[in-house]
């Protein structure tokens, strides 16, 4: 029974995540690693990547703000509404990413929008340009680092975080040498997670940026087009970038975490 459970598992993941990664992988490099740098090297295409590097630097590093604030204030305190802003925070796990999108160009657009009229007025465009794009991708990966911070937090307690203030140090010293070192871990892998998932982020980005070839065009939207228009090859290549991309963040946390551990 055990061997045929792993089996299945094993098959079950081969078959959906293994086998369509390798054929990706395998069909970007059929022509070589130089044709396919050739087609990375087109400027619409680098173009898009350069943007996707920019948005998700940008949305990583929002997450990771707010996340450890948002962490910080759901397991350290109690405030009310603590129930529903915790309910909330999983919201963009649960809604289609191409609802997001539309509801940010309902609240953003500059022509009917709650506040996007107002915002042109003043002269930023958040619509079909980057910092809609950069909302967009900030609110699909929102749970990710807090949704990792908080079971550590709660395991590991508030002990060591009282004994540090009853020796003086105050909140910026506490947090950095007992709050971050504890939970270090938890942060680097939602970081990860935000990193892949900002990368890979189609749906809402594709409402929000209108796809304008060498504007507002993301990876992930180079992707669609340059396979619709036939150029699979260029196609396969970006594919294969962004999954390596993703993958090798993965391994890398994976190899030096056990390292971390033993010393």
């Amino acid at each position: 029974m055990r061997w045929g459970l792993r089996i299945l598992v094993v098959g079950y993941v081969f078959l959906l995540v293994a086998w369509p990664t390798y054929l990706v992988f395998e069909n970007a490099l059929k022509p070589g690693v130089g044709k396919m740098l050739s087609g990375l090297g087109d400027p619409e295409v680098s173009h898009a990547l350069a943007l996707t590097v920019t948005i998700t630097i940008w949305a990583v590093v929002i997450n990771l703000a707010f996340g450890l604030t948002v962490s910080l204030l759901l397991v350290r305190y109690d405030f009310p509404g603590k129930r529903v802003l915790s309910a909330l925070l999983d919201v963009p796990l649960s809604v289609s990413p191409v609802v997001v999108g539309l509801a940010l160009v309902l609240v953003y657009n500059g022509q009917d929008g709650w506040f996007g009229p107002w915002l042109e007025k003043a002269g930023y465009q958040v619509i079909f340009s980057t910092p809609g794009i950069v909302m967009a991708t900030v609110f699909v990966a929102l749970p990710l680092v807090i949704r990792e911070i908080v079971p550590v937090l709660e395991e590991i307690g508030d002990d060591q975080e009282q004994a540090a203030r009853s020796l003086g140090a105050n909140g910026y010293q506490t947090f950095w040498r007992i709050t971050l070192p504890g939970i270090k871990w938890a942060v680097v892998y939602g970081v990860v997670l935000a990193l892949a998932r900002s990368l890979g982020e189609f749906g809402a980005v594709k409402i929000v940026s209108g796809n304008i070839v060498g504007q507002s065009q993301t990876a992930t939207l180079s992707v669609e087009e340059t396979y619709q228009n036939f150029q699979q090859q260029t196609a396969y290549a970006e594919s294969a970038l962004l999954a390596l991309a993703a993958m090798v963040c993965l391994v890398i946390v994976a190899v030096i975490r056990p390292k971390e551990h033993k010393k």
